[in-house]
């Protein structure tokens, strides 16, 4: 029985995934169009990872340079002032809201995010989306440690929730925990997911169709 249904944010939830790549050519532009280019590609391929990890790498494996503890807290702070307003002003993921409001009685929700904790409550609050979550659980906590952390709290297993992610990170959190998995992609995405062979939803307009088929595969 599927009692809940947890959503990554971004690219699944609200149409921001652009917003977030802009924001990484943005803060390394100064270092010319070579490095945002392979910014931009680790980030692109490194989906659902949190920013204190990207940043961290970056600077590691593409600048080659020490990133200092005040320096990370400024780009922090640089990048969360670049995305925010953005964020707030990006479209819904085609069906989603109207997915919440149909089934709020239906199912718990409640989202896991790379997005820092106080960023993310700060996005939902001025979306006004809180009204549909149970929880909002976002970053430096990597996605297997929150799910670790808010299926106990909410009184629920692996086996009756459901996560909702678009990438590869959300994927292997899913396998992680024993969770089933519904992968958001945007139409014409080539990319594939390692082990994945479930429906692909370019919009969530299709996300309770394909609850109906999980529901089965349970059952059977």
């Amino acid at each position: 029985m599927i009692r809940a249904i947890a959503f990554d944010f971004d690219g699944v939830l609200v149409e921001s995934v652009d917003v977030k790549t802009r924001a990484y050519a943005h803060l390394f532009k100064e270092y010319g169009q070579d490095v945002v280019s392979k910014v931009v590609g680790y980030h692109m391929k490194n989906g659902g990872i949190s920013r204190f990890v990207k940043l961290r790498t970056i600077y590691e494996k593409i600048l080659k340079k020490p990133l200092s503890e005040k320096k990370f807290e400024l780009l922090s702070e640089q990048f969360s002032n670049i995305v925010v307003d953005a964020v707030v002003a990006a479209p819904w993921v085609e069906g989603a809201q109207e997915f919440l409001q149909k089934n709020k009685n239906r199912y718990l929700y409640f989202i896991v995010s790379g997005t820092p904790q106080e960023e993310l409550e700060l996005i939902v609050q001025r979306r006004q989306m809180e009204q549909y979550f149970c929880a909002v659980l976002g970053s430096p906590k990597n996605k297997v440690d929150l799910f670790r952390e808010v299926l106990p709290r909410l009184n629920l297993t692996p086996e009756e929730t459901v996560f909702v992610g678009d990438a590869e990170t959300d994927w292997n959190a899913a396998k992680t925990i024993g969770l089933a998995f519904l992968w958001r992609c945007v139409s014409g995405e080539v990319r594939l997911l390692n082990g994945y062979a479930g429906p692909k939803m370019t919009t969530l307009s299709s996300l309770e169709e394909n609850l109906k088929i999980l529901k089965k595969q349970i059952i059977l």
